[in-house]
């Protein structure tokens, strides 16, 4: 989470500083306001696009003629566009969910599930070229400049924060993407980036009635669906009947006809349109896994490889099902497979990480969770770490992991959190019990107390000390305190207890 925290300081930085600037937009020619420079916004863009692939399903590897290929369509864009000096990058991702994003800097992804629903080439670079046109018109910073910034660096905190879910492997998209980390786009920037999209791909000979085309398909793929689906799908890119008679507009005021190349398309797509009878097996066995019914899953698995057996999520899943059914070595080995097919990915490290800590092998767990690491921290990797520091006695690193779990929160943040606590209690007791003074009926002070520290504790001692000289008398608390439960130690002086303070010397977790 390292490059999150550079970004997150940057902002908190220039915000404290009032530093803002009246910038223009490259494409449009207007004047706005930002608080990003355009070599900042560049240098967050390039710091967030791999914890981004990562998170939403790392790189297609089973054909990576179809990365040149995308790649080659966006290159061919972005040197038309307004500003083609820009470092861009163009990646397919694993993801089955119909969706894309552009990074400032002009980092850019695209799903497979996306592409399936494409007709063509021309189609393809309506998609590269609106992503393109956030990229070079800066949308992604001016508009989390009109926000204030307080969405930067969501996505590695919600990200850290999941604990690993089989329905991650096909899904992540529709929770978490680029609008978790930016703010989404208004209703102009999208208009802006299909208008200039238009134009970017026409220039290139393209036939922009295929950026009405795609916005029709939008259309046609939000109908009927739910809340939760548009949210995630096309939480930056709302997909509206506007839009399409905006571009109709557009494409009319350009030169009919132009480049489509279906066929070249088609061929390029080939693989993963032959793989989609796998996809949806996997799908099932999600389902299956979900309902905790792995030998349900392993059916389906074993479909999804006997069409597909490159595809990396397929071999992983088979190693959640082997879980299920506490055989740890059969997910051992799956898992091992999943790396073999793409060792790139994090969650496929971290799923044989954990089994292998689970199955007492810790070195190589260790070596597993660190490569996680790496790649994508999670708080499940920082936790699992810190428990296996726990185990050989490294402090310090214990220590370290757990707070970069406990930093992402959820319900291993809190473990994390509780784990922190019972390390760091005996030396600062007074930082997690709170004390005070009161009197009984007998007018004699009790020294109160109450158990902040989340954990159950012992051993508390106090101190109830004279305000005058300094002179004090410590006092054992009887019995244990739960976690916010409120005490009470009786000191047999009658007195008034402005003339005393309290305070906790000593306490220990149960």
């Amino acid at each position: 989470m390292k490059s999150i925290g550079i970004v997150k300081v940057w902002l908190v930085l220039l915000i404290a500083s009032g530093i803002a600037a009246c910038t223009v937009n490259p494409v449009t020619g207007n004047r706005e306001i930002s608080i990003i420079s355009p070599s900042q916004a560049i240098a967050m863009g390039v710091q967030q696009y791999e914890p981004g692939q990562q998170s939403q399903g790392g790189v297609y590897k089973v054909d990576e003629d179809l990365n040149d290929y995308v790649a080659s369509i966006g290159h061919k864009l972005a040197a038309v566009s307004d500003v083609p000096n820009l470092p861009y990058d163009f990646v397919v991702l694993n993801n089955g969910v119909p969706n894309a994003w552009a990074l400032p800097g002009g980092k850019i992804a695209i799903n497979r599930g996306l592409l399936t629903e494409l007709e063509d080439e021309a189609q393809l670079a309506a998609v590269l070229g609106h992503e393109i046109v956030h990229a070079a018109a800066n949308h992604g910073a001016s508009q989390m400049s009109r926000s204030t910034l307080l969405n930067v660096g969501l996505l590695a905190g919600s990200v850290a924060a999941q604990d690993s879910q089989y329905g991650d492997l096909i899904s992540m998209g529709s929770q978490v993407g680029a609008a978790a980390w930016m703010a989404s786009y208004g209703r102009d920037d999208e208009l802006e980036s299909d208008e200039h999209g238009i134009r970017y791909m026409t220039a290139v000979g393209y036939d922009p009635q295929a950026a009405v085309e795609l916005q029709e398909t939008f259309v046609r793929l939000s109908e009927g669906r739910s809340s939760d689906f548009i949210s995630g799908l096309f939480a930056s890119h709302p997909p509206s009947q506007q839009r399409v008679d905006a571009n109709r507009q557009h494409a009319a005021a350009l030169p009919s006809g132009g480049i489509r190349n279906r066929d070249a398309y088609q061929r390029a797509i080939a693989q993963i349109v032959a793989d989609q009878p796998a996809y949806d097996a996997q799908e099932k066995a999600v389902e299956a896994l979900n309902n905790e019914d792995p030998d349900l899953a392993l059916e389906y698995l074993d479909e999804a490889v006997r069409i597909q057996s490159d595809e990396g999520q397929f071999w992983e899943l088979r190693g959640h099902a082997w879980q299920m059914k506490d055989d740890l070595n059969n997910a051992e080995t799956a898992f091992g497979t999943a790396i073999s097919k793409n060792p790139d990915y994090y969650q496929h490290w971290l799923a044989r990480g954990l089994v292998r800590k689970e199955m007492g092998r810790d070195r190589l767990a260790q070596e597993d969770l660190e490569r996680a690491e790496e790649l994508l921290p999670t708080s499940s990797g920082a936790y699992a770490l810190g428990e296996l520091a726990e185990s050989r006695g490294d402090t310090a690193s214990a220590m370290s992991y757990f707070s970069s779990a406990a930093s992402a929160g959820g319900a291993i943040g809190e473990r994390a959190s509780a784990k922190m606590v019972r390390y760091d209690l005996p030396t600062n007791p007074s930082k997690y019990i709170a004390t005070g003074l009161g009197t009984d009926s007998a007018g004699r002070i009790l020294l109160l107390v109450r158990n902040d520290s989340g954990i159950a504790v012992t051993g508390v001692t106090l101190r109830l000390v004279l305000a005058s000289n300094g002179a004090y008398q410590d006092y054992n608390l009887s019995g244990n305190l739960a976690p916010n439960q409120q005490g009470s130690q009786a000191t047999g002086i009658v007195a008034d207890p402005s003339l005393y303070r309290a305070m906790v010397i000593s306490a220990r977790p149960l």
